[in-house]
């Protein structure tokens, strides 16, 4: 439901709940009584579940994971102009959803992995207003990086599967497939965002949003 749809209602259920304020006798008869449910309990309910919808939609977006200052430079990031800086070469070049390239990449690809993900974030709510957020090249992934997150989109594909350096030796693809060989570990994809290790030693790239 649009952002403005659920103002309106909000605002609805606001006048509706005034009017019974003002004039209580309209719930003597019947139909005031269910006049006075949908008012009291169901329009506030419907509003909330509406509401937690959008925004839960709206934090999977770049834009809102961007929107903390001290994941700018985690933004910046994404437009600096050197392959082998693995967020940058799959944003830029849309191996993922540009408007979703945080979710896509940090989301958990398990069965509850959306929900494990929106806790995470709230977590990082709580951090950011009530704890004490930490430096940005001193933020650190809850936990490894699963190769699951990588194989979702790569499993199958021929650059994956028949990749000089991934068949190299007979062990490598199967171990990475297993999760035993990290996709990120050193001598691989090692160079992710890299924050506070650049500083003015890269070109960024102009276009993008």
């Amino acid at each position: 439901m649009p952002t403005i749809a659920i103002v309106i209602l909000v605002l609805f259920s606001a006048v509706l709940a005034g009017v019974l304020v003002v004039r209580p006798a309209i719930t003597v008869t019947r139909a005031g009584k269910i006049l006075a449910f949908g008012v009291l309990f169901f329009l506030p309910l419907f509003s909330l579940v509406a509401g937690m919808q959008n925004e839960m939609q709206r934090s999977e977006s770049t834009a809102f994971c961007l929107s903390c200052h001290i994941m700018d430079s985690y933004g910046k990031s994404l437009h600096i102009d050197d392959p082998s800086y693995l967020a940058a070469a799959h944003f830029q070049n849309h191996r993922v959803p540009a408007d979703e390239a945080c979710y896509t990449c940090h989301t958990d690809y398990a069965m509850f992995g959306t929900f494990r993900a929106k806790l995470g974030g709230l977590r990082h709510l709580y951090i950011y207003y009530l704890g004490k957020p930490p430096l940005p090249q001193d933020i650190k992934l809850y936990k490894p990086f699963n190769n699951r997150e990588c194989l979702h989109c790569h499993l199958g594909a021929r650059s994956f599967e028949q990749g000089a350096t991934h068949n190299a030796d007979p062990a490598t693809l199967p171990a990475i497939k297993a999760n035993t060989l990290s996709c990120i570990s050193s001598g691989c994809h090692d160079v992710v965002h890299n924050v506070g290790r650049w500083g003015d030693k890269v070109k960024f790239w102009g276009g993008g949003s």
